[in-house]
């Protein structure tokens, strides 16, 4: 075998396509050996990722801001050029239940671009977590460096650090007040739901400050059921609410919330949290410092921290 061959098949993407996943057994029971896999093949996995980039560079879609609607895109540039024009993106976000924001955050017709990339890194062969701590759900993946196993590909990565910094963080901040400072850390994770598989989520809090829910089906993937309630904790009532493609749900990550059964085809979401250091989150009726516009739009130095979720 000559030098050439021998790098090829010694090389990182090639040893993390021959890694053997644990048992998905031992994944549900988190039996401690699973942890080891992910912390020991860390630095392997995410050298794998580079070398698969490298390797494809050119040849794959990367995902960038200009799958952001352009509506929301225009208003949140003017914004960090001008703080004080922050008010054309806060029109741009409803609020179609209490702590809870509506808005279009993907043009649709995009959507198949970035759901085009994710299918790519999905076939890579490269191993990453689903996210069980949600739901047991089979398909998805863990997106912060925080989290075991997460999806390293430093294109993807670059593009997920713009969602959290440029979009979501001050936007929450303008819509949210109290979670200014509770905003730092950052948290994310792809999920699918299916019908006859994992197919619902029963009533939960999150732990963020805010969380940013954003549909990423295609607009001919049509699925029935899969709303998800907001209870309204003072009230008492529930607002059911469906969101199509591209669209996003902001809330206060202390709203509790729960997805319905999904009784035909699937739903893929991209989801985003952001807290404090050491995953703090504002304390209920906290007393509100006044944040001017351009400390809203503006981000933290704080340094992120390795506290994950789960």
């Amino acid at each position: 075998m000559n030098t050439h061959e021998n790098v090829k098949t010694t090389s990182s993407l090639a040893q993390a396509r021959a890694l053997t996943l644990p048992p998905r057994e031992a994944i549900l029971q988190r039996a401690p050996s699973v942890k080891q896999f992910w912390h020991s093949n860390a630095k392997l996995l995410e050298s794998a990722w580079q070398e698969w980039q490298k390797e494809e560079s050119g040849s794959v879609f990367e995902p960038s801001i200009q799958l952001v609607d352009e509506q929301l895109s225009k208003a949140v540039e003017q914004a960090w050029q001008n703080p004080d024009q922050e008010v054309a993106v806060k029109n741009l976000w409803h609020e179609v239940a209490p702590g809870v924001f509506k808005a279009q955050f993907f043009n649709p017709a995009r959507l198949e671009e970035l759901r085009y990339y994710l299918d790519a890194l999905a076939k890579t062969g490269i191993a990453t977590r689903a996210p069980f701590g949600i739901v047991y759900n089979r398909r998805g993946a863990m997106l912060d460096p925080r989290s075991e196993g997460y999806l390293a590909a430093p294109g993807f990565q670059a593009f997920y650090n713009q969602l959290l910094d440029d979009y979501m963080r001050p936007i929450a901040r303008l819509l949210m007040p109290e979670i200014h400072g509770f905003d730092s850390q950052t948290f994310g994770f792809s999920i699918e739901y299916q019908a006859g598989m994992d197919t619902s989520l029963q009533p939960h809090t999150d732990a963020s400050a805010a969380t940013l829910n954003i549909n990423i089906n295609l607009p001919e993937e049509q699925y029935e059921g899969s709303e998800v309630d907001f209870y309204d904790p003072i009230t008492k009532h529930v607002k059911r609410l469906r969101f199509e493609p591209g669209e996003a749900m902001l809330h206060r990550g202390s709203v509790p919330h729960a997805a319905q059964p999904i009784t035909k085809g699937t739903r893929n979401n991209m989801v985003l949290w952001l807290y404090g250091e050491k995953m703090q989150i504002p304390v209920f009726n906290n007393v509100i410092e006044p944040k001017t516009a351009a400390e809203r739009w503006a981000k933290p130095s704080n340094i992120k921290d390795k506290f994950a979720p789960f």
